[in-house]
């Protein structure tokens, strides 16, 4: 026997009918933080500097990430 059931709800009504804490206020002041300490200019400068060496990087990453070899 097979059964689905489909649940339409938001993120956050799922979170409460699990009994999970509701993060949105530390994720709020974490992403806050990491703006203010974060220079788009200057990592933009570093990545450049690196040259394809960051495009290789960065591919691996992903490929690494997404669990392909």
């Amino acid at each position: 026997m097979k059964v689905t059931v489909n649940i339409d709800c938001t993120p956050e009504e799922a979170r409460a009918f699990m009994g999970l804490p509701d993060v949105t206020p530390l994720n709020e002041q974490l992403v806050a933080e990491m703006q203010k300490r974060m220079d788009p200019e200057e990592a933009m400068k570093s990545w450049w500097a690196m040259g394809g060496q960051a495009q290789e990087q960065f591919m691996k990453m992903m490929t690494s990430a997404a669990g392909q070899k």
